[in-house]
Order: C-alpha cells, then structure tokens, then sequence
C-alpha cells in the first residue's frame, strides 16, 4: 500500500519531529504499510531490511528461550521506530517483533535509513534519543518481569499499550498475551478476570 496522507506522519511522533526539509526528503521513500495482529515482522537473527515508524499499530519486542518460551522486553509504538539494529551498526537482530495490536506503520528501507543516519542532523540526534528511551524501557520490564507479579506485570503491559492506543479499545488474544508476558493462557485468563471485577476493564 502506496498511500501516505500528507499529515500521517504526525501520528508517528518520530517523524512529526522532523524538520519540514529532512522529512520531505524521505517521503518518497516512505511507504504506509497495514500489520495485521499476531504478524511476525522479524526473527532472531534476521538481517533488517527496513525500519518502521508505528502510527497505529503496536509491536512487541519478544526474547525467546531455548524451550520456546518468550518474553516481552519493550513494545513499540507511536512513539518510536522499529529496527535501531541499522543505525546502530549491527547486521542482524537478537530478538524477534511480533505486532502485538493491529495498524498502520510507515515503512523505510534500510539503505536510506542508513544514509540519512550518517548525515548527522535531526534525524540523527532523534533516532540516538529514542534508542535511549528504548534502552532505558528494556530496562525497566527486565527488573519488572524479575520482580512484580504477574497480575502487576499485565496492569504495567496494558498501561504501556494504551499510551500508544489511538482509543481505549485493544484488540487482542490471551494466547498472545500470554506470549508476551512469558506464561500459561489460564494466567493472563484469571488475571483478566481479576481486573475486570475490580473494575479497571472489561473483556471479552
């Protein structure tokens, strides 16, 4: 899908920071790309072809164990890229994105990514920042997952998804939320039914 509404971008708050000049120079470059839930974007090892800028959509970052069992380390959405392993020099990825919440992203193919990186300007400067953030995220849902319950790490991940939610609605399944957070379907099902009696959501 080609199509890019002119004043999209600003739903990406990345791209909306960009300079007038440096933001039309990618924008023939930028493709506005639909991402269905549950699709895999990129595995473990996986050379990156392209970076995306969620505008609508949400991607979960997942580690993945030896015996299969995965866990969330940072999501990403309207606030930030997928793909930092370009700019940042690596060649491949060590962990897999899996789009935790269907929508919209833009799409940028590495070459240029790379090329406007090595500029040195505002595009720069942001994408460092938001690595920052992302770094000190990372951070954050490591010391969560080691320390919190599951009940406090599934209230954290609903948190953090609704910050990136153009509405209060998320559409998801237990199963891929169970991935997420490294635990059994049943858990995140008694857990969900926990909050919604207490009142801070409903479900079905």
């Amino acid at each position: 899908m080609a199509e890019k509404p002119a004043n999209d971008r600003l739903r990406n708050y990345l791209l909306a920071a960009l300079p007038t000049e440096t933001f039309q120079r990618l924008a023939s470059e930028l493709t506005f790309m639909p991402l269905e839930l549950g699709l895999q974007i990129y595995a473990a090892g996986e050379q990156l072809k392209s970076v995306y800028f969620p505008t609508t959509a949400i991607i979960s970052l997942l580690h993945t164990m030896d015996n299969g069992r995965s866990s969330e380390i940072a999501l990403v959405g309207n606030d930030g890229v997928l793909g930092i392993a370009l700019f940042m020099g690596g060649e491949s990825v060590a962990n897999r994105a899996v789009v935790q919440s269907a929508g919209g992203a833009f799409c940028l193919p590495a070459n240029v990514v790379t090329a406007e990186f090595k500029r040195g300007d505002m595009f720069q400067r942001l994408m460092l920042r938001y690595t920052q953030a992302l770094i000190a995220q990372i951070a954050q849902t490591t010391a969560c997952n080691r320390h919190h319950s599951t009940e406090q790490q599934l209230r954290r991940w609903l948190l953090l998804s609704h910050d990136r939610l153009p509405s209060d609605q998320l559409n998801m399944t237990q199963e891929l939320i169970a991935d997420i957070l490294g635990v059994q379907r049943q858990t995140v099902s008694r857990q969900a039914i926990n909050l919604q009696d207490a009142g801070l959501i409903r479900y079905n």
